[in-house]
């Protein structure tokens, strides 16, 4: 089935329902029914029957940051580090975020001060230089007038491919139109890829010093967001059998923190008290696992076990207990916490096989939000199977929704201005070719304005309602999952590197821990077109 077929079962589909929202009734017994926002979207088939080891990432997975607080807060504290320890000016400290500007799957032209979104055969469809969009001229000569193919790979370009990433993409842009401007305000030397090369040593360096997440676990409820599903979720795979692990870049203390959080928020009055429940919900659980490199079966980090208590690092061979100098046997694990649930900073892939007693690799399903950190490497690199959480997927596919009556209009516009262009193409051939009396040729040529005439002003309002169209979902960068008629690049990495991918992590919960899934017929959003291409 072909895109345009794809297309247009998926709009039979939506018409279907009347006018209600399109949903599937949930594998669960009962039979719930489940919103098109939760939904569980397959690339590659998946039986779930066949996955031994289910792992969760924890920043943006398990974790979902609230963007109107957390990355502000991210934003902020990497200003300060620009005007304080890298001698930007003060007036940074009066710059304002808007934290729905960037999205997910742009690309940073480092060397140019661009921002660029691209679709899936990488041109360039919407680029901005700073906050000033350039003009299709200025794209073409830029990114289209070459013989050889630009990657758009490091380290000329950066992605932003996760949601971390989005206040240091704003903070460039605002950087570049500084130094566009004002360029005796910005350091001596400070061209544009080492503007961003400072902005991202001012986030590692907020990072370091702990300055985000000493603030995020002071009040994790304003930052995080709240999700009772999530424990139900881990009881029901944990109850069908399944291990399940945590494998986080984060270390243990802050990891504890927000695992408090998320799995017993409702229990607390007022602030934390961090206690060891939720390890109760994991077999495995890895802090500090300085993804994506713990992905490589040659990497030779040591693993070491984590004293919950004391955050104290203990000595392993290869994840088993070793005597401490002056001791006949390992160190015990405190009074209470079933020696079961085991904590361990680094290591390797390697390591984690072995802890679970993983045979194949195709027996582990992991859950993450990063494309290139999670999705890519455990998937091509290994052989897992996978899972992309896309927060942002929700509200798109809701908007597809609403927006069905949109579509059709715009399929309308479309196929009456490919009409009206074949009917001038047609004419001009005859005035060409064809052997044609006075008065016949003097009528086509007549036909001929009217027609290029028609077809400018179809032309024109197709584009109108197209940009409207995608203004709908962001007034900049328009959809997550597609550029004009393409898949976008985002999309095109989603549908190559994630089995699954989905809206929050939790709905999971949704299904029956030994689905079969399996590609859909009637509604992808990577594919879901405006119209037949």
């Amino acid at each position: 089935m072909d895109h345009s077929d794809r297309t247009m079962l998926s709009d039979k589909v939506l018409q279907s329902h009347g006018g209600e929202k399109p949903h599937i009734w949930s594998s669960l017994e009962g039979g719930s029914r489940i919103d098109i926002g939760k939904q569980i979207f397959c690339n590659r088939s998946l039986n779930m029957r066949n996955i031994v080891a289910i792992g969760f990432d924890m920043d943006y997975t398990l974790a979902q940051y609230k963007p109107e607080t957390f990355e502000s807060l991210a934003y902020e504290g990497t200003v300060r580090k620009l005007v304080y320890d890298l001698g930007y000016p003060q007036e940074l400290l009066e710059w304002t975020f808007d934290w729905k500007y960037m999205v997910r799957g742009l690309v940073l032209d480092k060397k140019r001060g661009n921002i660029l979104k691209m679709d899936r055969h990488k041109y360039v469809k919407v680029a901005y230089h700073g906050f000033r969009e350039l003009s299709k001229e200025d794209k073409v000569g830029t990114y289209g007038n070459t013989f050889i193919r630009d990657s758009f790979d490091e380290p000329d370009y950066a992605l932003i491919d996760t949601l971390f990433s989005l206040a240091e993409a704003y903070l460039f842009a605002q950087l570049v139109d500084l130094r566009d401007n004002n360029p005796g305000k910005v350091p001596e030397g400070a061209d544009y890829p080492r503007m961003y090369k400072d902005v991202r040593a001012a986030v590692d360096l907020c990072h370091r010093d702990g300055t985000l997440k000493q603030v995020v676990a002071k009040d994790p409820k304003r930052y995080i967001n709240e999700d009772t599903s999530i424990v139900p979720m881990l009881k029901m795979l944990r109850n069908s059998g399944r291990l399940t692990f945590l494998v986080t870049n984060s270390l243990w203390d802050y990891t504890n923190i927000v695992m408090n959080f998320l799995c017993a928020w409702h229990t607390l009055d007022g602030g934390i008290t961090c206690k060891f429940d939720w390890l109760q919900y994991f077999d495995v659980v890895i802090t500090g696992s300085a993804k994506p490199g713990f992905f490589l079966e040659d990497n030779r980090a040591n693993i070491f076990e984590v004293e919950p208590e004391s955050g104290m690092l203990l000595n392993t061979d290869n994840g088993t207990p070793m005597p401490q100098v002056g001791s006949t046997s390992p160190k015990m694990l405190p009074k209470g916490l079933n020696k079961r649930y085991r904590v361990f900073q680094g290591g390797s892939v390697g390591h984690l096989h072995k802890l679970l007693s993983i045979e194949s690799s195709t027996q582990v399903l992991y859950v993450g939000d990063h494309i290139y950190g999670d999705i890519l490497r455990s998937k091509k690199v290994l052989g897992w199977r996978t899972m992309l959480v896309v927060p942002e997927l929700e509200r798109e596919v809701e908007l597809l929704w609403e927006l069905r009556d949109t579509r059709k209009q715009l399929r309308l516009l479309r196929n009456e201005r490919d009409l009206v262009e074949d009917r001038v193409h047609h004419l001009k051939w005859s005035l060409k070719f064809e052997s044609l009396g006075d008065d016949e040729k003097q009528n086509m040529i007549s036909s001929l304005g009217e027609l290029e005439s028609q077809r400018d002003q179809v032309h024109l309002a197709h584009q109108q309602a197209q940009g409207d169209y995608h203004q709908k979902f962001h007034k900049i960068w328009g959809q997550l999952m597609k550029t004009g008629y393409q898949n976008s690049r985002f999309a095109h990495q989603v549908e190559r590197f994630a089995c699954l991918y989905t809206s929050q992590v939790s709905n999971l919960s949704l299904y029956s821990p030994d689905k079969c899934y399996r590609p859909s017929e009637d509604f992808m959003p990577h594919e879901f077109h405006i119209l037949p291409s």
